[in-house]
């Protein structure tokens, strides 16, 4: 029963050291599989950036017609997360070279 285990034992590592790849492969493998995704994150940024600002354009005339000392504020921080995901997405596109 020991020499099956040892002999079982064996045949797994050997199976293991046989189905193992270079680090340095893998490595290139899933930088390209992200570089393949990059883009397409991009357009999704680019269209999540497009509807807040909708919404927040939909939220600020509502503010604005009631009649809201408020509204400019509101504006700004609206107009400014729509800003920051346009430029998060370029910036990210640049930093990475893609």
């Amino acid at each position: 029963m020991k020499k099956k285990m040892q002999l079982l034992c064996s045949l797994l590592l050997l199976t293991l050291t046989a189905a193992a790849q270079d680090g340095n492969a893998g490595i290139t493998e899933a930088t390209n599989q992200v570089k393949g995704y990059f883009d397409t994150g991009t357009n999704l940024m680019y269209a999540i950036g497009a509807v807040i600002g909708l919404v927040g354009a939909v939220k600020v005339y509502k503010k604005w017609s009631d009649g809201e000392h408020d509204t400019g504020k509101v504006a700004s921080s609206w107009f400014g997360a729509c800003i920051f995901l346009v430029v998060v997405s370029t910036v990210l596109k640049s930093f990475f070279g893609v």
